[in-house]
């Protein structure tokens, strides 16, 4: 039988790990970006965009707020206070001048989440930051195989009715669906086994082109869920500048994400936005 110094334990235990919960607001663009409004140095206002794929922050040499309280020697800016709704993390690094996402300043990384786990909930426009995971049923794991300050996973992609694994970054910061290498590409055919729906031609200074196609793939498994007409992009042409295939933006959002504390695992379910048009690459 319970006594009441048990229910006070039970009741405070509760109460200390909800409270370990903390959450950041975000809003999402039309552009599938992650923007969350950012204080930097208590002084600098800037709408920064959320790069999954770097752990640091930066500045775009486009941006629209000034940010004259970040101080740089050669183009890097060490020990500053970045504030993330109610969350203030000291030690940040920043670069200039890197290009960012549409509607943004600048980009922050996972580094603001170090050694917590984190969700990224679409449903609900937030970030949640924990000390330990929280309950995952309706969940299903995810490998992830981290490089460096960058996270990639391994799926399914049934091209020509045959499953060909590949391994791809997830990558916040570009709009679209799936992107793949050149290699992927020219080994699975992509150009002729592919429906494509729209074709671009660059030229550089030396007159190469780069051949950028968008597709659609008739089905893509990741864990245990099945996707189908996912909009897909790969490159062709002399150059071959694509070394890494992406999970990106648009794909990205169509999950509700949790990542563990070592980035070994992340955990999903469908997000509100599963089963909505694909972003069209213009």
């Amino acid at each position: 039988m319970f006594t009441k110094l048990n229910i006070l334990f039970l009741f405070l235990s509760y109460f200390i790990v909800v409270q370990a919960q903390e959450t950041i607001p975000f809003r999402l663009t039309q552009y599938n970006n992650i923007i969350v409004k950012a204080l930097i140095n208590d002084k600098d206002s800037l709408d920064l965009m959320f790069q999954i794929a770097m752990a640091d922050a930066s500045i775009s040499p486009e941006r629209a707020r000034k940010a004259d309280h970040i101080i740089f020697k050669d183009e890097i800016s060490e020990n500053n206070t970045i504030q993330l709704g109610k969350i203030v993390t000291k030690n940040v690094r920043f670069f200039d001048n890197e290009l960012t996402g549409h509607e943004a300043d600048g980009k922050f990384g996972t580094g603001i989440f170090s050694g917590k786990a984190f969700k990224i909930d679409y449903d609900n426009n937030k970030f949640v930051i924990y000390d330990q995971l929280p309950d995952l049923k309706g969940y299903q794991a995810i490998k992830l195989y981290p490089e460096r300050d960058q996270l990639f996973i391994n799926a399914e992609n049934i091209i020509d009715g045959k499953s060909v694994e590949g391994h791809f970054l997830l990558q916040s910061g570009y709009s679209g669906g799936l992107l793949y290498n050149n290699q992927f590409a020219e080994d699975n055919g992509l150009d002729k086994k592919l429906e494509v729906t729209g074709e671009k031609t660059l030229k550089n200074s030396s007159g190469k082109s780069v051949i950028t196609k968008q597709g659609i793939l008739p089905k893509f498994k990741i864990g245990n869920i099945m996707m189908e007409n996912v909009s897909a992009g790969f490159f062709a042409g002399d150059l071959k500048t694509q070394k890494v295939s992406y999970f990106a933006a648009d794909m990205i959002r169509r999950f509700i994400w949790i990542f563990d504390a070592d980035r070994k695992t992340a955990y999903i379910k469908p997000s509100k936005y599963f089963s909505v048009p694909y972003y069209k690459i213009n």
